[in-house]
């Protein structure tokens, strides 16, 4: 393959655009990869495309190598597969809906576990048929409320779906095992820096699931990684270490105090100390009972319900943490206090919640026998030995508190480290959830009727390729890794005349060799332009054809390291074949 920049479609820009939020997001723009269509839509240009082609086929290549099937499932879905899964209702706002001219209802695809189930269901009925997984790379859709940061939150993205049927929980596991390490090959292959994590199910349900976090400090996913053992989790999947229980009946008797202006905790705990309550002084915000009131809506539900939440003092809710806990509804702060004078808004406490019908969820750390300085439900009053078991009885646990680095580990002694990343895949087994659904049974072994269960392994393929120019960059542009660059290497012709000709014959001979090749062969511009525009694009080598060519030599340059070197031609196509060979070989 030959590219010249002379004709090729594309426009670099000097300047950040001004809507470019993160690093991938202004460079790629800045380098002529793609260019914005509509709000969360990308028109991938030609560099671009190459790119996200290369992305691909290195993930194909991988699902292929494990026996995965690829299929192509339409992007628009009718709606009553999602409608019987319970997805319809369970995305909400998240998901294009439209009605064709009959007036029936059709859905962009966000995901296709219906379409599988109800494929399988169609073509096989013996267990003879199984195991089977079938992937397609396809076209995603998410009405997303605000798109942003380019490709890494867009209403519109390719993604690499996997689905694989088994007929039992044995089979589920080698399914799930061997997807997590093609995703491994995958990532490595990408060039990526990527950790597993235990993460939420959400939407797919079933039970266990992981994510693959590329590590970036503008990643929207906050994780935790142990500084002893191998543990990570995404926030929203941490465990709390419960303290132990106690005694209810080992503590006073509640006793109510005048705590008048202390409508938060720091007021109360300085107030507290200052007036000794409960012939205390040593009162700290995690001695505190934090009461937060929530509006919880179900999919479907026409008004929010109330929920109370409990926790230490010290720490504040994370509402993404309570979401993913009480997904499919949707969470906000609750306002309206008037409709609810029982609630006393800054002097909240538990005690009278059971009385009024409020769910009270607490934290793990609030266990039987806490004992808790808390509100009194009257203005300007609070109470302290209000005890766990004895005065309030939760309705259950949640896990809705913020996680802090140096909290501990769940899986040993060790502290948390928080970190930030971009998910850019998720495997899930999914069990019988779908398979239920469509009553997607085989004929078993025995004679007896099978249902199978189901694992999902999904891919963000143009995230993927976003978070790749997240990892590698610098100041001057993308550094983009050999096995994902558009071309092999970038000819510049530093230049007219016989230099100009010569990096066009010299293009020609690597071009023939097998290499992708990019021939700066722009003549309008200058060789400063030119040099600027090789390290904004960022193709891993670069040979400047330039004032020693009388002699027989050319530059070789490289993105990464930014070392230079001269080189005979000849010498140089024998270079650069064998890098390309190793590189081919170290991706198989």
């Amino acid at each position: 393959m030959l590219l010249r920049m002379s004709t090729l479609l594309l426009r670099t820009l000097r300047e950040d655009p001004a809507d470019a939020e993160v690093p991938s997001h202004r460079l790629l723009l800045r380098a002529g990869y793609v260019r914005r269509a509509a709000p969360g839509g990308y028109t991938w240009l030609p560099l671009g495309k190459l790119v996200l082609d290369r992305v691909t086929d290195i993930v194909r290549a991988e699902m292929a190598a494990i026996g995965d099937q690829e299929v192509q499932f339409p992007a628009l879905l009718p709606a009553e597969p999602y409608r019987t899964s319970g997805r319809w209702t369970e995305y909400g706002d998240d998901i294009f809906t439209l009605e064709d001219r009959k007036g029936a209802e059709h859905l962009l695809a966000p995901t296709h576990e219906e379409m599988a189930a109800l494929l399988v269901k169609d073509l096989f009925s013996s267990y003879r048929d199984f195991p089977v997984t079938l992937f397609q790379i396809q076209t995603k859709f998410r009405d997303e409320a605000r798109p942003r940061a380019g490709l890494l939150r867009g209403r519109e993205f390719l993604m690499k779906d996997a689905y694989s049927f088994d007929l039992d929980s044995a089979g589920l596991q080698a399914a799930y095992d061997r997807h997590r390490e093609a995703y491994q090959r995958i990532f490595t292959r990408l060039g990526l820096d990527f950790t597993v994590v235990h993460a939420m199910s959400g939407a797919m349900g079933g039970s266990a699931s992981e994510e693959f976090l590329a590590a970036t400090p503008v990643g929207e996913d906050s994780y935790v990684g142990c500084t002893t053992c191998d543990y990570a989790a995404n926030t929203e999947a941490v465990v709390t270490r419960a303290p132990a229980a106690g005694d209810p009946d080992a503590h006073p008797a509640i006793e109510v105090h005048d705590t008048p202006e202390t409508p938060t905790i720091a007021s109360l705990v300085e107030l507290a100390n200052a007036r000794a309550l409960a012939g205390r002084t040593d009162w700290t915000a995690a001695d505190t009972l934090k009461n937060v009131v929530l509006a919880v809506r179900r999919p479907g539900a026409e008004r929010a319900e109330l929920l109370v939440i409990g926790l230490p003092g010290d720490r504040e809710v994370d509402l993404k943490r309570v979401e993913a806990a009480l997904h499919p509804a949707t969470v906000a702060v609750f306002e309206d206090w008037p409709a609810h004078p029982e609630l006393v808004r800054g002097y909240l406490g538990p005690q009278i919640l059971a009385k009024h019908d409020v769910r009270y969820l607490v934290d793990p750390r609030v266990v039987t026998g806490s004992a808790w300085l808390t509100g009194a439900n009257e203005p300007g009053r609070h109470a302290t030995d209000v005890v766990c078991g004895r005065d309030f009885v939760p309705d259950g646990t949640i896990e809705a508190a913020e996680v802090r680095p140096g909290d501990p580990c769940p899986a040993c002694d060790g502290e948390l480290t928080m970190r930030r990343g971009i998910e850019v895949g998720h495997i899930f087994q999914l069990g019988r959830r779908f398979t239920d659904a469509f009553a997607v049974d085989v004929l078993g072994r025995e004679g007896k009727p099978v249902r199978p269960t189901m694992g999902c392994y999904g891919i963000g393929v143009s995230r993927a390729v976003a978070s790749v120019a997240e990892q590698h960059h610098d100041d001057r542009g993308l550094v983009w890794p050999a096995e994902v660059a558009p071309c092999d290497v970038h000819l510049v012709a530093a230049g007219k005349g016989p230099q100009l000709d010569a990096a066009l014959e010299l293009g020609g001979r690597l071009s023939a060799a097998g290499l992708r090749v990019l021939v700066d062969d722009r003549t309008h511009v200058s060789a400063g332009v030119k040099f600027t525009d090789a390290e904004l694009i960022g193709i891993p080598r670069a040979v400047v054809v330039g004032r020693r060519l009388a002699e027989g030599y050319v530059e070789l340059r490289d993105r990464a390291s930014g070392e230079r070197i001269e080189l005979p031609v000849d010498g140089l196509i024998e270079r650069l074949l064998d890098e390309a060979r190793g590189a081919r070989c170290d991706g198989v």
